[in-house]
């Protein structure tokens, strides 16, 4: 299933399918490491949905909802942080 990191709910992960946006925002994405197969774990929303916190390749990140709107995900289905850590733990 795939749908955009602003959609996603507080705990859920998958992995980055395609950046969209144009010029800087795109750049800008690629530059903090949001490129295609990365894995991302949505930590934090704001109470009104902006900004998001994020853990990509190791290290926590903030992304408006309009940059986050950007990220195309690739889910699988009832993912959550409860069986990402279970999947590291498996390596």
């Amino acid at each position: 299933m795939e749908k955009t990191l602003d959609q996603f709910t507080i705990g859920e992960y998958g992995t980055v399918r395609r950046v969209s946006g144009e010029g800087k925002v795109k750049r800008r994405l690629f530059d903090m490491g949001i490129t295609p197969g990365a894995e991302i774990l949505l930590r934090k929303k704001a109470p009104l949905g902006d900004p998001l916190e994020i853990t990509v390749r190791g290290y926590e990140l903030t992304l408006r909802k309009t940059e986050a709107c950007c990220v195309t995900m690739s889910v699988a289905d009832n993912t959550t942080i409860t069986d990402m850590g279970k999947e590291g733990a498996a390596q």
